[in-house]
C-alpha cells in the first residue's frame, strides 16, 4: 500500500486522462446499457435513467479501472505479479485484467466475503487469500505481503489510472444523455465518484453529482465533510460500500468536485435493491441499489431534474438474494 507522502504525490486523473482509458479499454469493453424504466420514474417522480454497470463482464464498473490499469504496467511489474485487497469487485476487476494480460494475481478478502464473487475471482484465474474480519484487515495483509515479496499492490483507491478508467462510465452516460443533469453514484472507497465528478464537471459544470453511502460506514462521508481522513466504524452489510479507512486520492477529487453526499440506512438499501431487481429485472447488488435509495430519499429535491442513477454492480450471493426477497 503506497505510504501518505506517495500517496499526496499522486496526480490527480483529469478529463483527458479519462477520454485516453476510454479509448485503452474499448478493445475489450462494451458501453454498458443506459436504460429508462416508467416505475421507477414514478416511484422518484422524475426522468430516470440506470446506467448497467451490472452488465459488465465482472457484474462491476470496477473492471474499467482495472483493465486500465494493468495493460499499462511495465513489463517488470507484470513480472512480479499483482495484489489487491478487495470485498469482492475490486478484486475481480485486478484479476479479470491480469487474466486478459498474462499476470498473476493474489487478491486478499475477508473471511466471510461474498462466495460469489470470491469464486469469481478464483475461476478467473487468481489467488485469493481470505482472511480477518472485515476489508481493512484484507487491506493489511495485502500490504504486509507486497512489501514481503515485491508484488506491485493496486489500491483500490488511490490509483489514478483506476479512476480515469472508472470515469468513463459517467463519460459514456453523458454521450448518450447529456441532458443528464444529476448523476448520482454509490461510494465506498470513491473512486467511481471521484472519476464520476471529474468527467460530470468538465462537461458541464452545472451537473450536479451526489454520492451515497451506508450510514453504517462513513469514513468517506465524515472525511468529505470535515475536509481531512476520518476513520470510522464498518458495521455495514452492503460489501461493495464497506471501508473504515478513507482514501485520500478519491477524497481529494471529492472535496472539489462533489456537490451532495449522503447517509442511507442499510435497510434503505435492502429495500431499494428489491425494487431495482424487480422494476429493471436485473440482478442488482446492494451497492449498485444504493444510488437508487438515495434517489428516494431526494426525491423532493429531484423533481424537475434528469437523473442517472450509477448501478455500480450485480455480484448478489444466492444467500443475500433469498434473505432479501424474503424479509
Amino acid at each position: 500500500m503506497p505510504n501518505l507522502s506517495s500517496v499526496s504525490e499522486l496526480e490527480e486523473p483529469a478529463f483527458a486522462d479519462v477520454l485516453d482509458a476510454a479509448r485503452q479499454i474499448r478493445p475489450y469493453l462494451q458501453p454498458t446499457p443506459l436504460r429508462r424504466y416508467p416505475p421507477l420514474e414514478r416511484l422518484v417522480g422524475t426522468e430516470l435513467y440506470v446506467k448497467h454497470e451490472n452488465h459488465n463482464p465482472t457484474g462491476a464498473f470496477k473492471v474499467r479501472g482495472g483493465i486500465n490499469l494493468v495493460s499499462r504496467l511495465s513489463e517488470e511489474e507484470r513480472k512480479r505479479g499483482v495484489i489487491a485487497a478487495s470485498t469482492g469487485n475490486h478484486g475481480q476487476s485486478v484479476a479479470y485484467a491480469s487474466r486478459l494480460f498474462g499476470v498473476s494475481a493474489i487478491i486478499c478478502a475477508p473471511a466471510a466475503a461474498n462466495p460469489v464473487k470470491v469464486e469469481a475471482m478464483q475461476d478467473l484465474g487468481a489467488e485469493v487469500i481470505l482472511d480477518g474480519e472485515r476489508y481493512d484487515d484484507s487491506r493489511r495483509n495485502a500490504d504486509r505481503l507486497a512489501r514481503e515479496h515485491g508484488y506491485r499492490y493496486i489500491h483500490s483507491g488511490d490509483e489514478p489510472l483506476l479512476i480515469s478508467g472508472v470515469g468513463t462510465h459517467t463519460l459514456e452516460v453523458l454521450q448518450e444523455q447529456p441532458h443528464v443533469d444529476t448523476v448520482i453514484v454509490p461510494i465506498g472507497g470513491g473512486s467511481g465518484a471521484a472519476g464520476a465528478c471529474i468527467v460530470a464537471k468538465a462537461v458541464n459544470p452545472g451537473i450536479k453529482v451526489i454520492g451515497v453511502q451506508s450510514d453504517k460506514a462513513q469514513a468517506a462521508y465524515l472525511s468529505w465533510k470535515s475536509g481531512s481522513l476520518q476513520e470510522a466504524p464498518n458495521q455495514t452489510r452492503v460489501e461493495g460500500l464497506a471501508t473504515a479507512t478513507p482514501f485520500e486520492l478519491p477524497q481529494r477529487i471529492l472535496r472539489r468536485l462533489l456537490d451532495d453526499f449522503v447517509l442511507v440506512s442499510d435497510d434503505e438499501i435492502d429495500a431499494a435493491t428489491a425494487v431495482m431487481i424487480e422494476k429493471t429485472r436485473t440482478l442488482v447488488e446492494a451497492a449498485g441499489a444504493a444510488s437508487l435509495a438515495a434517489a428516494l430519499k431526494l426525491r423532493d429535491q429531484l423533481r424537475g431534474r434528469t437523473v442517472a442513477l450509477i448501478c455500480s454492480g450485480g455480484n448478489i450471493s444466492p444467500a443475500q438474494l433469498k434473505a432479501l426477497l424474503t424479509s
